[in-house]
């Protein structure tokens, strides 16, 4: 028994589409301060939104043996940008998840990051991308419920992902 990784991706698609339209519905929610106790890289909500579309595109291009895609020109503030740009990094992403054959889907692989050498297969990097971007749509959820911003759920047993769904009992 696996879970694909188109799985999560279909489910981080789903995802990306409530959000979306949570930011069209509060286009300042992308201005929000993350507060004085983040990292230092990331100032505002928008800041973060655009942390999870790059990390993903950059990845797909180590991967694809292409140059680093620069986005630091990104807007942080467009919630159609951002998303578009989310769109076409997950369409190369998706491509590129093609050409992998099972030797080349589990090879290592080794490139730097920052200040590190990391040592990891397709499969690890893609799964990472994934579970990366999840994790942060839930601190961006937290964050946006202390500011008094709420959405509907977001959680994968709710999403019509590998089936099923909900609806409100009557």
């Amino acid at each position: 028994m696996n879970i694909d990784v188109t799985d999560l991706m279909d489910y981080t698609e789903w995802e990306r589409g409530k959000w979306r339209e949570l930011f069209r519905r509060e286009p300042e929610a992308l201005k929000i301060s993350l507060g004085s106790h983040g990292d230092g890289r990331f100032q505002q909500v928008g800041d973060w939104v655009r942390h999870i579309f790059s990390a993903e595109k950059r990845y797909a291009d180590r991967l694809s043996g292409k140059p680093l895609t620069d986005t630091a020109s990104l807007t942080n503030h467009n919630a159609e940008m951002l998303f578009e740009f989310a769109e076409q990094g997950r369409k190369e992403l998706r491509q590129l998840l093609g050409t992998f054959t099972e030797a080349s889907w589990k090879a290592p692989l080794q490139f730097n990051l920052m200040n590190l050498v990391i040592t990891a297969s397709p499969k690890k990097i893609v799964t990472h991308v994934l579970v990366h971007e999840m994790r942060h749509w839930a601190q961006i959820a937290t964050l946006l419920r202390q500011q008094g911003i709420r959405d509907d759920f977001h959680d994968l047993l709710l999403s019509p992902v590998m089936g099923g769904g909900m609806q409100r009992a009557s």
